[in-house]
């Protein structure tokens, strides 16, 4: 059993996990859409988180401005994670 082990180890070592040939381009098109698209909707969640603090202050709405407030915090916190990962 112990030398069907250290075979099928072997075996396992010997297989090299590359993408096939010509598969680089369309991988780094596709990771570039994505992080694009996520770029796209942090920005488009600072604009909403921006509208509800305007929204907030202007009709009086203390719970709306606060949830604004939250979600810009949350949104520039997920940013720097972004980046920083």
């Amino acid at each position: 059993m112990e030398s069907m082990t250290v075979h099928a180890m072997y075996v396992a070592q010997q297989v090299c996990p590359k993408a096939p040939p010509g598969a680089t381009g369309p991988t780094n098109e596709i990771t570039s859409y994505v992080l694009w698209g996520v770029i796209v909707v942090f920005g488009l969640a600072v604009v909403i988180g921006l509208g509800a603090v305007v929204a907030g202050r202007a009709f009086g709405m203390i719970h709306a401005s606060k949830i604004g407030v939250l979600s810009l915090v949350v949104v520039f916190v997920g940013a720097i994670a972004y980046l920083v990962l």
